[in-house]
């Protein structure tokens, strides 16, 4: 969408400025009945924190009436707009049908309509898709928690100059605060200790074996189906760190890429493992979960330390 309004940057620069990488797990808030876990911020935060951070004005609006939601957006595209909106993942007919799930707060950008259907590029599909009016209204318009109530929003002033330096230091420093230094155990790498060792005593907490496969598929899938991204955004976040060691000659932002990447590749690990214990294809131990949660961890500590000590 910023590249459409002529602010030519990579994606994975406009996720490490938005400083949405983090980790955090909640478990007093429950998620179809399961504790919350979270590897990035909610894609609402991280459009307002890279607007913030690069002086993009952006307009949010959120409709009452579906009717009236539905002919803003078509009054929007009329005019050549790309807009950004929100809606509920159940309701979008290209989903697959195990990945439909009543989850209100999931984000793609429409940019025409043909007829009856929308023309949506959505950050799950690897190409532009298409979605009936009728479905696309249901999910704008859903109700429950995150509610989307028609939110649309759109760039209306681009910023003249940009001091992309400045942006990139000051979203790593936010981003080490979270990870390193939150005093609650629920958010940053004290909380993918915590999660591992709630792992490891699960067999103590729930004496039901099928509520421990159930409670570890719900952390694999927010990690890798519903697009939470455990593995997936921490390599973004390397190439990131990557793109800024280029930028400016920075070898120790390269060698928390570096991290990064294998910290990413430990939480694909940690998926794998936790796939099989679930479809108990193998002999994985809650032990080997805890324990390959905690390489995760050392890698994101050591990275994040490594970035703290960086004045760009």
């Amino acid at each position: 969408m910023l590249r459409h309004y002529g602010l030519d940057i990579s994606e994975a620069m406009v996720f490490g400025i938005s400083s949405a990488l983090l980790f955090a797990h909640f478990p007093f808030v429950k998620v179809e009945g399961f504790p919350m876990t979270a590897y990035r911020a909610m894609p609402g935060a991280i459009v307002k924190s890279v607007s913030k951070a690069l002086g993009v004005k952006m307009c949010r609006e959120r409709f009452r009436d579906p009717h009236a939601g539905m002919a803003r957006l078509d009054a929007l595209l009329e005019e050549g707009q790309v807009v950004g909106m929100q809606a509920s993942v159940y309701w979008l007919p290209y989903f697959p049908p195990n990945m439909r799930f009543h989850f209100n707060a999931h984000n793609m950008v429409v940019y025409g309509k043909q007829g009856d259907d929308y023309l949506i590029s959505d950050p799950v599909a690897e190409y532009p898709v298409t979605c009936p009016a009728a479905d696309l209204r249901k999910a704008r318009f859903t109700k429950g928690l995150f509610a989307p109530k028609g939110l649309l929003y759109y760039p209306v002033a681009m910023p003249v100059h940009i001091d992309l330096k400045r942006a990139v230091a000051r979203a790593i420093k936010k981003t080490s605060f979270v990870m390193l230094s939150t005093p609650l155990p629920y958010i940053g790498v004290r909380a993918i200790r915590y999660l591992a060792g709630r792992i490891r005593r699960l067999h103590e907490m729930a004496s039901d074996p099928a509520y421990r496969l159930l409670y570890v598929g719900n952390i694999v899938r927010m990690q890798e189906e519903i697009g939470t991204g455990g593995g997936g955004f921490r390599f973004i976040y390397a190439s990131f760190l990557q793109e800024a060691a280029r930028q400016w000659a920075e070898p120790r932002l390269q060698e928390a890429s570096e991290l990064m990447t294998r910290a990413g590749d430990g939480w694909r690990e940690f998926a794998l493992l936790g796939a099989r214990f679930c479809k108990r294809r193998s002999e994985v131990t809650l032990d080997q979960l805890a324990d390959a949660m905690l390489v995760c961890a050392a890698h994101e500590h050591d990275a994040f330390c490594l970035l703290r000590a960086i004045r760009l």
